[in-house]
């Protein structure tokens, strides 16, 4: 897939502008969106994705363009398991929740930065180095392990990161909010500056959200290998997690079998990857440097079969559960 200059360019300049218009509006009026207003932006949003996925599959062939969509559909379902901790972040911390659309704007920036560094790197290790195929695939098998054995956990608990605990220590902390600056002064003009809450909800989040990028970056890898998709993806399945936030933050509790859906959705992946290394091998010590001809490919189409059918199936007997939890017995 060839993309010209000015087509990156021009998708960086637009996804620069939507964020600072995001910037402008909630920093003159930080508020709690409506659900009206979050429904309308996240149609917007997500129509937005569509009309693009559909344009890749026009102009570039049906193969990028299911590679978009199965792209685009792994990243926001791991978005929406990224609401979970944001959603427990906020309460650890008592944003108030006309702050809350600041917290996740900013988490949003730094995410986007993130996963754009990550995809760089990403694009050059696949580029020189086939084998890196292996290491990918085995960290989501890893990742998928690790979902599941915390689903199986009753009583989940956010543990703060080293570095807010540190920060709570060493530095200058004010007990309350001073709107969403990040410094403030207590009393007097000529008194010591202090960094507010929302200094350390900024931090928290930044550093989640580079552990979030860990596993999705990885994972798209897995569907696409062009870094423009990847990219186009990522920046889609982000620039509508804000308004999900709002929009749905009650219904994320009853996704109580998310968890291992996304365990199933990253196994297979991580498999998928394997499968593509061995096709590709080039490590002496495996079928001797050769490339595995017995391992299969997996289509496109059917990664992106498997990747709506594990979303369905894993809302429809989460919200079954949940109906059945609600109704009191006869």
């Amino acid at each position: 897939m060839d993309v010209a200059p000015w087509v990156w360019w021009t998708t960086l300049a637009v996804t620069a502008v939507a964020l600072a218009v995001d910037v402008f509006v909630i920093g003159r009026r930080p508020h709690e969106p409506s659900m009206r207003e979050s429904a309308r932006h996240l149609v917007g949003y997500v129509g937005a994705a569509v009309v693009f996925g559909i344009g890749v599959w026009i102009l570039a062939g049906s193969r990028y363009g299911g590679e978009f969509f199965a792209g685009w559909l792994t990243e926001y379902s791991l978005s929406v398991d990224n609401l979970f901790i944001f959603i427990i972040i906020m309460g650890k911390f008592a944003v108030p929740r006309q702050f809350q659309q600041t917290v996740l704007l900013v988490g949003i920036v730094i995410a986007l930065v993130m996963r754009g560094l990550f995809i760089a790197v990403g694009a050059a290790a696949i580029t020189h180095f086939s084998w890196v195929f292996y290491l990918f695939g085995a960290f989501l098998v890893l990742t998928a392990v690790n979902l599941v054995r915390e689903g199986n956990e009753e009583d989940q608990q956010y543990d703060e990161p080293r570095l807010v605990r540190w920060l709570r220590k060493h530095v200058p902390l004010a007990e309350g909010w001073d709107g969403v600056r990040l410094t403030t002064r207590s009393g007097s003009a000529d008194a010591r500056r202090a960094f507010t809450p929302m200094f350390l909800v900024v931090i928290t989040i930044g550093i989640t959200d580079l552990l979030f990028a860990l596993d999705s970056i990885p994972a798209i890898y897995g569907l696409t290998s062009e870094p423009y998709l990847v990219l186009t993806a990522n920046v889609f399945a982000l620039m509508g997690l804000r308004q999900l936030y709002f929009l749905i933050g009650g219904l994320l509790e009853r996704l109580v079998y998310l968890s291992y859906g996304l365990a199933l959705l990253l196994a297979f992946i991580g498999v998928k990857l394997v499968l593509h290394a061995l096709h590709e091998n080039e490590l002496p010590f495996v079928n001797g440097g050769e490339h595995v001809s017995w391992a299969p490919e997996i289509p496109i189409w059917l990664s992106l079969v498997v990747i709506v059918g594990i979303l369905v199936v894993t809302a429809v007997a989460s919200l079954v559960k949940d109906r059945r939890d609600r109704t009191p017995p006869a």
